[in-house]
């Protein structure tokens, strides 16, 4: 990524943020994801009323709840936090945090059942940026009735992207069922407990813990500002993508709704006429057999592709071929693969990715054929190569990858780009890699993220 592209992105990180003074920088993703990334309360209390908001939006289900109709400040005493204390619920904190990171939002409605559509996509959207949470500490103050609790959990989180842990907090509202199992309460309202969760969230220690945490993450966040410029990338990313998510979601429902509507006697029509289609196909390759036979074809690779020892994508991997490497084409198949001679042996690569080269027909008939397959097997090759071709084109990021020095996932990184970040096209590989320059010097990055 340029120099350019990363000022670009602070100065909107810091335009961001100016423009949002009541929320200090940790609360990007918070907002974002609806999982607390960061929680950093400053000092003064407006902050702290902030954190109040937050809390007062899980609210709770109690049966007996606090006793008493005056100021539930001055009813609640000081009470002791404590650093893990349960093993219950530190066993339900961890349990959440993995199924979190992984994506896995039955687990998370397993925990705590009360998680809106839009917060599984967020939830599913941000496990494909989040490695796991290797360090988690939960504080706990007693709750309004027996087995609840309030848990402070201060956590460190490693991205995909990113290799330093980067601090947060998250508060939860943790209850115990009738059988003894913790679960994260997010449920029915109950005033009164909300309430109390606000004046237990105001105590002394409490503002101390998130101070503590908030000051760790700004500490990182002075010290590296390439950070938050990816952290504000990364908001605006998920947002995009829920976004797309649930118009998606939402045009399917409607096409399901108008297919139902119309009924089953077309699709029923439609199936009987399949058949047909698959007879013919059947039928290609007994007709071409014969004319390969027939036929020394000499072909060369078009793009960089695997050789496998069979016709299939999930067979052994017994080579590479680079472009412009020439193979004796022993047999050509219906089913997009082509056999070749490949150092002595019987190998397969993708028809698609080989162009004839030269041709010595057994019979003048059989030129004629090969005259008609040779003109048909050069188009897909010119488009292979039009699409490879690097003559000044370039590649747009579709989102952040890493720059790699080798053609695998192993690979040296030479750096990170960015989503919207253009980069000098070389070649399009039939391996799943894009190769490009960066800086300077020739790359790669995995194709999939690249259009």
């Amino acid at each position: 990524m340029d120099n350019k592209s990363i000022r670009d992105r602070i100065e909107d990180f810091k335009e961001w943020i100016s423009e949002h003074a009541k929320i200090v920088m940790p609360a990007v993703l918070l907002i974002c994801v609806s999982i607390t990334v960061i929680v950093a309360i400053n000092v003064n209390q407006k902050a702290a009323e902030e954190v109040e908001a937050q809390l007062a939006e899980m609210p709770v289900n109690v049966e007996e709840p606090i006793q008493g109709e005056g100021n539930a400040a001055e009813e609640i005493p000081q009470l002791e936090l404590e650093e893990n204390a349960y093993p219950a619920v530190n066993a339900l904190i961890s349990n959440y945090y993995k199924a979190m990171a992984a994506g896995d939002v039955d687990a998370v409605v397993s925990m705590n059942e009360y998680v809106e559509e839009r917060e599984k996509l967020r939830i599913r959207e941000m496990s494909k940026y989040t490695e796991d949470y290797p360090e988690l500490t939960v504080y706990t103050k007693k709750g309004p009735v027996e087995g609840s609790y309030l848990a402070y959990v201060y956590s460190k989180m490693k991205f995909t992207e990113y290799d330093r842990l980067v601090p947060g907090m998250q508060a939860f509202y943790v209850c115990t069922d009738e059988n003894g199992e913790c679960y994260i309460n997010g449920g029915e309202d109950n005033s009164v407990v909300v309430q109390y969760i606000k004046d237990v969230s105001l105590q002394e220690d409490v503002v101390d813990l998130n101070n503590r945490v908030a000051v760790e993450y700004n500490e990182l966040l002075a010290s590296d500002e390439e950070l938050g410029a990816y952290l504000f990338d990364l908001s605006k990313r998920i947002d995009v993508s829920v976004g797309e998510a649930l118009a998606k979601a939402e045009a399917e429902e409607a096409q399901q709704q108008e297919a139902a509507a119309e009924g089953e006697s077309e699709a029923e029509g439609a199936g009987e006429e399949q058949p047909a289609e698959p007879a013919q196909s059947e039928e290609a390759p007994q007709e071409q057999a014969p004319e390969v036979a027939a036929t020394i074809k000499k072909v060369k690779a078009t793009d960089v592709v695997n050789i496998r020892s069979s016709d299939s994508e999930t067979a052994d991997r017994i080579g590479k071929a680079q472009v412009g490497d020439e193979f004796t084409l022993l047999e050509e198949r219906g089913n997009g693969w082509s056999k070749i001679t490949f150092e002595g042996k019987d190998a397969f690569i993708k028809s698609e990715f080989l162009a004839l080269v030269s041709e010595e027909p057994a019979a003048e008939a059989a030129q004629e054929q090969a005259g008609n397959d040779s003109q048909t097997d050069s188009a897909p090759a010119a488009e292979t190569q039009t699409a490879s071709a690097g003559n000044g084109d370039t590649v747009t990021v579709k989102t952040s990858v890493n720059v790699r020095k080798s053609a695998s996932e192993n690979g040296e990184k030479l750096g990170l780009v960015y989503k919207g970040e253009k980069l000098e096209l070389v070649m399009k590989q039939a391996d799943g890699w894009t190769r490009v320059k960066y800086k300077g010097e020739t790359a790669f990055v995995k194709s999939d993220y690249v259009e």
